[in-house]
């Protein structure tokens, strides 16, 4: 079971209203450059390189996480935000050069898979981001078939980088389990919202990684934790409880439908992360390749974990 109530009004001692961003702040180059990235869990690793350069003092611990331990003795409390997002390995490569899936993790949502089909791609390979395609099946060859034929999944996807073989396709770092996420081209409209593949979740990290190059704890210990594999095994944040726990307390930052903060009645390791709280980022169309986050709402997110690290409840 859980409890809900607003993180503006639990952080703030009046509950802070989204405003527009203001000139020049930080949030508005950074949401985007974090959301252009892709993180497909268990391959964070491009996006933690780039936390750990913006972040001075931070750190690797052997799960790949980036941690940042903010003032020192009791009380120890953990903010921690996932990095990962749903994504699929490259599965095979066929003898024409096209590529086939495999998916990582549990399905996010029900059309996620559809998402792919007709779509840009990108497939990061050993030697760096190669752009392709998901084909779509022939109008001609597909004519005539019932409404009741299977929606398209990732066992129907072929992946066209342009190769012509297995071996052009191997020439271009492209190897089976590199992974593959929709293309992310952030897009700004309507001045203040920001739309793209798994751009709330970065958001909120951007957020956090705000908030933590402002704010020291007036007393105690908050360790700061960008966590990896976070939407499937919860590797990341596990690892940081087990090595830098037990914590009182544990915030957990994640998106949802509105600005919510989720007291957890079953915590994931009630012996290492305390009493833990879901903070929710707004996100429109969610799970989508149009997800939504307002960035007057990452910027409130903000205040809301700068107060929280100093010490305000």
């Amino acid at each position: 079971m859980r409890l809900s109530f607003h993180w503006g009004a639990v952080a703030l001692p009046l509950a802070l209203a989204a405003a527009p961003l203001a000139a020049q702040d930080p949030l508005d180059a950074l949401v985007p450059r974090l959301a252009a990235m892709t993180a497909v869990s268990g391959f964070e690793h491009a996006v933690a390189d780039t936390l750990l350069t913006l972040l001075p003092g931070s750190e690797r611990d052997r799960a790949g996480s980036i941690l940042l331990t903010l003032g020192s003795g009791e009380p120890r409390r953990l903010i921690a935000c996932g990095l990962d997002e749903p994504g699929f390995v490259i599965g095979n490569i066929r003898a024409d050069g096209y590529l086939t899936l495999r998916r990582v993790g549990p399905n996010p949502q029900p059309l996620f898979d559809q998402q792919l089909e007709g779509q840009r791609i990108t497939v990061w390979g050993k030697k760096g981001a190669v752009p392709g395609v998901v084909g779509i099946h022939s109008v001609h060859l597909t004519r005539g078939r019932s409404a009741s034929d299977a929606p398209f999944t990732f066992d129907s996807a072929f992946v066209d980088v342009g190769a012509r073989s297995a071996a052009e396709a191997r020439a271009l770092g492209i190897e089976v389990l590199s992974p593959l996420a929709l293309e992310k081209r952030p897009h700004r409209y309507a001045d203040t919202l920001l739309a793209g593949p798994a751009v709330t979740r970065r958001a909120a990290c951007a957020a956090l990684l705000e908030a933590a190059r402002a704010a020291t704890p007036a007393r105690g210990t908050v360790v700061i934790a960008f966590v990896g594999e976070q939407l499937f095994t919860r590797r990341g944040l596990l690892t940081v409880a087990r090595n830098l726990g037990p914590f009182a307390t544990t915030i957990l930052l994640d998106r949802g439908t509105t600005r919510d903060v989720i007291a957890e009645r079953e915590s994931p390791d009630p012996r290492y992360l305390g009493r833990v709280e879901t903070w929710l980022l707004p996100s429109r169309y969610p799970g989508s390749a149009v997800e939504t986050v307002s960035l007057p709402d990452v910027a409130a997110l903000r205040q809301s974990l700068t107060l929280r690290i100093r010490g305000s409840e």
